[in-house]
């Protein structure tokens, strides 16, 4: 599951891989990238809650390989997309894609996670980030030499990622029903939706959001944006630009993967405070520092930062027992719709403010994180 969510990530990430290029060749805004990126992640956004309470009521283990076929028809229309409106098009396909993928592969990973919730949840998140990580990859070795029609080589990641999903959900639609049999032999009361904080849920569930929408805005700033900032701040070509992203969005996938087992045994509350207050001072410092010290600072600010993201699906899922579609398409979903807004916010304060002052005041973001502690310690 975490190898799927690594190719079906890579190939989201060539669409903002994919905006130096149609900047270039398009001759689009700031506005319009960001409208771009706000198409493909808004449907995601949106949609995913959708399918985590449809799947929470009947779960649809083929609906993951239907999902991704959805993403290779969106990658390719937007290989040979010839104006801005057909690159919107072919974003939403593949933006529904995503939508579909995601709460279904967090069920996944929670059937198969044991008593490691976290662990298994990083194992899962983990190729999603590392396949995010690959865009300025993407963009230095094929869509720079290859222009845009490059994209059109990830309808081949696409078709394996649809064929092991296959597989999968071969394997999801035994332990569904292996898990009916146990259900059957034990009774219904061997399965607990209790909830805790009932009473203030709605309150705590909200702020949980909030904090994902300042993490998801400083991310989608960085991705979307650091690249322009390098290229104006430090005179760097393109290629160079992404090298700087690239160590930020690795060391991105490595504090992922770190941040369950860590939430495992400290608690999960006190691994998302530490993510985003730990990420302040560096965010802060990042505009200021020269070339060297910022490829450091970036590597740094993107192993902390997102050591809490896939903390944050376990920590809503354990919150509500019962709703592990939903949780998962509320807290993975609402970072890419904060993500999607943030960039059309972005992109157009950069059109107006420049993107050198817009970089200085994203870097505030992470500050917000003091207010995790208001959320329940969770326990075991």
């Amino acid at each position: 599951m975490g190898i799927c969510h690594l190719l079906n990530d890579s190939i989201q990430a060539v669409v903002p891989a994919m905006f130096p290029i149609l900047e270039k060749s398009m001759g689009l805004t700031f506005t319009q990238l960001g409208i771009i990126a706000f198409s493909l992640n808004m449907v995601a956004s949106v949609m995913q809650p959708v399918v985590g309470i449809m799947t929470d009521k009947k779960p649809m283990p083929f609906a993951l390989p239907i999902g991704l076929t959805s993403t290779l028809l969106g990658v390719l229309g937007l290989s040979f997309a010839p104006s801005f409106g057909w690159i919107v098009i072919s974003v939403l396909f593949i933006g529904l894609g995503s939508a579909v993928f995601h709460p279904e592969g967090s069920r996944v990973a929670y059937m198969a996670a044991g008593k490691k919730r976290g662990l298994a949840q990083s194992i899962y998140q983990v190729g999603g980030n590392s396949g995010q990580a690959l865009a300025p990859l993407i963009t230095a070795l094929i869509l720079v030499p290859l222009g845009q029609r490059g994209a059109a080589w990830f309808t081949f990641v696409a078709a394996i990622a649809v064929l092991l999903l296959v597989y999968i959900a071969t394997w999801y639609t035994k332990k569904l029903r292996f898990d009916l049999e146990v259900l059957k032999q034990k009774g219904k009361e061997a399965i607990s939706t209790a909830q805790p904080h009932a009473d203030k849920l709605v309150l705590y569930l909200t702020l949980l959001l909030f904090l994902i929408f300042a993490r998801s805005w400083y991310v989608s700033g960085m991705t979307n944006y650091f690249a322009f900032f390098a290229i104006e701040n430090y005179g760097f070509s393109i290629q160079k630009a992404q090298y700087y992203l690239f160590a930020f969005l690795v060391s991105g996938a490595v504090g992922t993967f770190f941040g369950g087992p860590l939430a495992d045994r400290f608690g999960k509350r006190n691994i998302i405070l530490i993510s985003l207050v730990g990420t302040a001072p560096l965010s802060i410092l990042l505009p200021f520092a020269p070339p060297a010290f910022a490829f450091i600072i970036l590597a740094l600010t993107g192993f902390i930062l997102m050591s809490s993201f896939s903390v944050t699906v376990v920590y809503a899922q354990e919150l509500v027992p019962g709703k592990i579609g939903l949780m998962s398409g509320l807290t993975v979903g609402l970072a890419f719709g904060m993500g999607a807004i943030g960039s059309v916010v972005l992109g157009y304060l950069a059109d107006q403010i420049g993107i050198i002052l817009t970089i200085i005041l994203t870097g505030f973001l992470p500050l917000l994180g003091i207010l995790t502690l208001f959320l329940p310690q969770d326990k075991k």
